[in-house]
């Protein structure tokens, strides 16, 4: 998984991207079953609308923030509180 500033060009600021690549984003699927009161036993097959997952990708608006690894990413760009 890799977070990183956005690439976006906007005049409020270039958002937060977390990269995730195909079995991140099936955990986080599990853990959101798990979180509603959802649990799986046993192998699973995870897909998204009939298709496996490869890659997958979280934007957060500039008017957001992210705290990876106990290190503040602000959706506004570097240096933005």
């Amino acid at each position: 998984m890799e977070t990183k500033h956005g690439e976006v060009k906007s005049k409020y600021g270039p958002g937060v991207s977390i990269d995730m690549d195909g079995e991140e984003v099936a955990t986080a699927i599990d853990a959101y079953l798990v979180a509603h009161g959802v649990y799986v036993n046993g192998p699973r097959t995870i897909t998204v609308n009939g298709c496996m997952i490869y890659d997958g990708r979280v934007y957060v608006d500039p008017s957001g923030f992210v705290v990876s690894k106990g290190k503040k990413l602000s959706g506004r760009g570097a240096g933005a509180w």
